[in-house]
């Protein structure tokens, strides 16, 4: 590797005219991965030229070791060895440190066992100058980015009945686009038919009263559903109480089991609304099949419709995608106030379906993002807000990816109780000299996760002493050292 380095600084310097070079060109930066059997453990050696111009003028050479994992914090170097060391090397007075530190809030956040296994993450990033010690706190003065990768569909989310009414959306969208749909378990004891016959029954009955009527049931049947969940978090996330006869509807269809109950259950709906045995109520503006059946039933006289091939799934997608874009907008304007920047193209109706329902499938996935914010890290409106915008321009301009990291620039003190008492992912500090093209810097860093893909270890991320929270906690992490120096040509 050395000689690789000497060979690749040699072909650029202009002094070396015994190689008879007729024309110097200034090469790409060069990094070697080394196998760490030397007793630095070097890992990489890396080489870039120094530039003023387009004339090449020194190399910038890099060493970085790792040693580890570790639980012994007392081969940990100290502050002033890092300093002293960097001023031999580089022959300077003036120093400057710099500190990150990088803390997982999502396992600090959450209590003991509420959290399954995913590959949802909440981290944040800490920067600040002056660092005193090795392993210091961050201070509060500090810059902060909040990470937010979030994977949907945590059963203990208060958003989860959303999510499984949105997976039985996508399961009607491949339906739509397959001719096979893959009908979900049931999510009640009695059948969709049932549901359905009850509901209608209940509306002859109290034509004048039936809206009272439906949303009471549906709060009990909420009331059920969300029994388990803490009283602290069913205030984030709630049906809402203005559901119109197609959105009630929905509620009673998600529970369909097969193409011949959905037949059923539109037929005993038509009948009635050709009968003119139920008057009900619906939002304006909705533009589904089953709207222009209700409004006509208003003058007495319904066009013919054939409950055949798709029509009936396309029936049953199109309530359930107003239904779901009404939630999602009033959560966004009444949780986080937002005045939904871009809401036309989250929820506009001039595209097809199969766009339209992946547009809720990234309002669902926001929406999974602010709740864990809202729940985890108790986070208000005016932590919310900027959050909702990014991620809005986000999935305006992107499609859906939840893997997808969200980054908030937010104060440390936002989230300083989530950490303070916990260790670190990775912290490091920077020991930096010179300024522009002749700065150099000396980097002492610990992780728990190896720093480079090619020194791994089965130990990665354990904890030698295990505790859930507390201080006692002792974690296993890597060391690493990166070290600068210059060659000048000229």
């Amino acid at each position: 590797s050395r000689q690789l380095i000497s060979l690749y600084t040699m072909v650029q310097n202009p002094n070396m005219t015994h190689l008879k070079i007729s024309e110097l060109v200034v090469l790409p930066p060069l990094w070697i991965r080394c196998d760490g059997s030397d007793p630095e453990h070097t890992c990489w050696l890396g080489a870039e030229p120094l530039k003023a111009g387009d004339k090449i003028t020194g190399i910038n050479f890099y060493m970085v070791t790792c040693d580890g994992p570790t639980a012994d914090t007392t081969c940990f170097a100290s502050l002033e060895e890092l300093k002293t060391a960097h001023k031999i090397k580089h022959h300077s007075s003036i120093v400057g440190f710099y500190g990150f530190a990088q803390y997982e809030l999502i396992r600090a956040a959450a209590i003991e066992d509420t959290i399954v296994e995913s590959e949802s993450n909440i981290y944040v990033d800490i920067m600040w100058n002056t660092v005193d010690k090795i392993l210091e706190t961050p201070p509060l003065i500090s810059a902060a980015i909040l990470n937010i990768t979030l994977e949907s569909g945590d059963p203990r989310s208060p958003a989860y009945q959303l999510y499984r009414e949105l997976q039985f959306l996508l399961a009607l969208t491949e339906g739509l686009k397959t001719g096979v749909t893959e009908w979900p378990e049931p999510l009640e004891s009695e059948s969709a038919v049932e549901l359905v016959q009850e509901f209608l029954t209940d509306l002859k009955k109290k034509l004048d009263g039936y809206c009272v009527s439906g949303n009471k049931n549906e709060t009990e049947k909420i009331k059920c559903d969300t029994a388990a969940v803490d009283s602290s978090i069913k205030s984030i996330f709630s049906e809402r109480g203005d559901l119109d006869f197609a959105e009630q509807l929905w509620c009673k269809m998600r529970s369909v089991s097969s193409y011949q109950e959905l037949i059923e259950c539109f037929t005993l709906i038509i009948k009635s609304l050709e009968h003119g045995e139920i008057q009900p109520w619906i939002h304006q503006g909705s533009s589904s099949l089953l709207s222009k059946l209700i409004q006509q039933s208003y003058h007495g006289k319904i066009e013919v419709i054939s409950l055949s091939g798709i029509t009936p799934i396309q029936m049953l997608l199109e309530i359930g995608l107003d239904k779901m874009k009404k939630d999602y907008v009033s959560f966004f304007i009444v949780k986080s106030r937002s005045c939904l920047l871009f809401q036309d193209y989250f929820i506009s109706t001039s595209i097809d379906l199969q766009e339209q329902v992946h547009r809720v499938q990234k309002l669902h996935h926001m929406l999974e993002i602010m709740v864990s914010c809202t729940v985890l890290l108790q986070f208000k409106h005016e932590n919310l807000f900027p959050l909702t915008q990014i991620c809005m321009k986000y999935y305006k301009e992107n499609p859906l990816n939840e893997k997808h990291v969200f980054q908030l620039p937010i104060r440390p003190a936002l989230v300083k109780k989530f950490y303070q008492n916990d260790h670190p992912e990775i912290w490091k500090v920077d020991i930096s000299s010179g300024h522009g093209p002749k700065e150099v810097k000396t980097t002492w860093q610990i992780s728990t996760n190896p720093p480079v893909e090619h020194m791994t270890s089965n130990n990665t991320g354990f904890f030698s002493d295990s505790t859930v929270n507390g201080s006692s906690e002792e974690r296993m992490y890597f060391i690493t050292m990166a070290k600068c120096s210059q060659v000048h040509f000229t």
